[in-house]
């Protein structure tokens, strides 16, 4: 209620709509059945006309669609580039900005991969060419996120020694920049006394986040904690990401706070933190 919808879309989301293939659509443009508007080398229709082909249908009805994280999900593992792409395109001309493509479509398609792995569905080759391909599409987002101007204050992140997953990190480092924030991404498997040091760097330090997705990394996520409360930096350390279960989990490994299981709740973590006077923490 109250969410103004896009008057038009494009015919890969009208697709979606109906719950037909992207090339019956296209048929239907083609034949004249469904009016179209052509700019340049992609066409768009109204919604009033997409909702009046519906109403012709047998029945007034399409099959239901396939939601995007799903169909993002499906062209990952089958390592089709392009599909995903598409996938990722047709969401943001049907209004998603790149931050909700991030949490409303590619976590959710991660997750998918992730539990469809875990169940033995998807083999490690399957999680991995979906991962590269994820990569990519995060790559070619990132640059949507940029802001003009004065930074609201730098955040370091990074995964600790011996985690692998750079995804939720990337993600992260995207939103954060989107809000305005300075963002020194430090990557995964990074060593403690590189947090350190790039703390001591850090203009108008707000926070440091420190990240694991796999279990076993208490060791390494204590080290780092206790290794930037001794050299003084005066960061405020927040320690999360799917390992760390809640609040309790993170004072455990010393830290200030918990930055949450997931991108978006590290975002408003951060959020709070900035909002907040420095001897807030």
């Amino acid at each position: 209620m109250g969410v103004s919808r896009p008057e038009r879309v494009s015919l890969h989301d009208a697709a979606e709509r109906l719950g037909v293939h992207y090339m019956t659509v296209y048929h239907y443009v083609r034949t004249g059945r469904l009016p179209a508007q052509r700019h340049g080398a992609t066409w768009s229709v109204a919604l009033d006309d997409l909702e009046a082909l519906r109403a012709r249908a047998p029945g007034g009805r399409a099959r239901p669609a396939v939601p995007r994280p799903s169909r993002l999900a499906d062209r990952l593992v089958a390592g089709d580039e392009g599909g995903a792409w598409r996938v990722v395109e047709d969401a943001m001309a049907s209004g998603r900005d790149p931050a909700a493509v991030h949490t409303e479509i590619v976590v959710p398609a991660l997750r998918q991969i992730g539990d469809r792995w875990a169940r033995g569905e998807l083999s490690i080759a399957d999680e991995h060419r979906a991962s590269v391909i994820a990569a990519r599409l995060v790559g070619r987002l990132g640059p949507r996120f940029a802001r003009r101007g004065r930074h609201r204050g730098t955040v370091v992140l990074g995964a600790v020694a011996g985690e692998r997953h750079a995804l939720p990190g990337a993600i992260l480092a995207d939103l954060l920049r989107g809000r305005g924030f300075e963002v020194l991404d430090l990557g995964v498997d990074t060593p403690a006394a590189s947090f350190v040091e790039t703390a001591h760097t850090a203009d108008r330090l707000v926070a440091v986040l420190v990240g694991a997705t796999s279990t076993g990394h208490d060791a390494a996520l204590r080290e780092v904690v206790e290794l930037l409360h001794e050299a003084g930096t005066g960061a405020r350390v927040l320690v999360g990401g799917r390992a760390v279960d809640d609040l309790e989990a993170a004072r455990r490994l010393g830290a200030d706070a918990w930055s949450g299981a997931s991108a978006a709740d590290a975002l408003a973590a951060v959020e709070r933190l900035a909002r907040e006077p420095a001897s807030g923490a």
